[in-house]
């Protein structure tokens, strides 16, 4: 990598890629390299460009910006993508960095901290927003089932958990001694919330916050 590090931004506001520019711009080791307004724009600019860093924001029209990660890292690996993203929650903390971003930031602070956390980003380590770290990295967290729709109700927890198993709804009203409507009503709260239907999805989702440790009755 060049000692300037050139940077490349995409947000599909132009007023916001200005003030980022700006941003950049002041730092005399930076420079702005590229900038784009979709996912497919950004996929362009890291072909032809190969940013060190590429700035992205989640909440592009289309092709959403966890997808424009993936899709960047794909045609230029050694970019290190940034997500800046008014998202302040863990879950899409997650699946940015399960695309390969290597840097997360929320917007109300990119004043103050981008910079920052281009260096970081574009030095090969990875930066996670202060708030959003210690969120990550509590007991509680590790626990959390949080999705786009929002958090997942203890009782949701269970349901998730005994429909990655593989139980029928019969079977888990049997269980939680509760009605098959109202397990009915609680899987559809689980999928709303975390935006998924597929069954293998779910078995994902349960597994990946340990809720089917100690469990040897998963079903492929």
């Amino acid at each position: 990598m060049s000692e300037m590090i050139r940077v490349a931004l995409c947000d599909d506001h132009a007023v916001v890629r200005s003030g980022l520019g700006r941003i950049v711009a002041d730092d005399p080791g930076l420079e702005v390299v590229g900038e784009a307004g979709s996912a497919e724009e950004a996929v362009a600019v890291a072909r032809s460009e190969r940013p060190d860093v590429f700035v992205m924001d989640l909440g592009l029209p289309g092709t959403s910006g966890i997808e424009a990660t993936r899709q960047v890292v794909d045609v230029s690996p050694d970019t290190a993508v940034l997500v800046l993203t008014v998202h302040d929650d863990v879950a899409y903390l997650r699946k940015a960095f399960e695309a390969g971003a290597r840097g997360y930031l929320v917007k109300d602070a990119a004043d103050v901290e981008l910079v920052l956390a281009i260096r970081q980003v574009a030095a090969g380590e990875e930066y996670v927003h202060p708030r959003l770290g210690a969120a990550l990295l509590s007991p509680a967290a590790a626990g959390r089932v949080v999705g786009p729709g929002g958090e997942l109700s203890e009782r949701e927890q269970d349901v998730l958990r005994l429909v990655a198993l593989g139980h029928t709804n019969a079977e888990i009203a049997s269980e939680l001694y509760v009605s098959v409507r109202t397990v009915e009503t609680h899987r559809a709260h689980v999928q709303q919330k975390l935006n998924i239907k597929a069954r293998a999805d779910l078995v994902r989702i349960a597994r990946e916050h340990g809720l089917l440790e100690g469990d040897d009755e998963l079903s492929p």
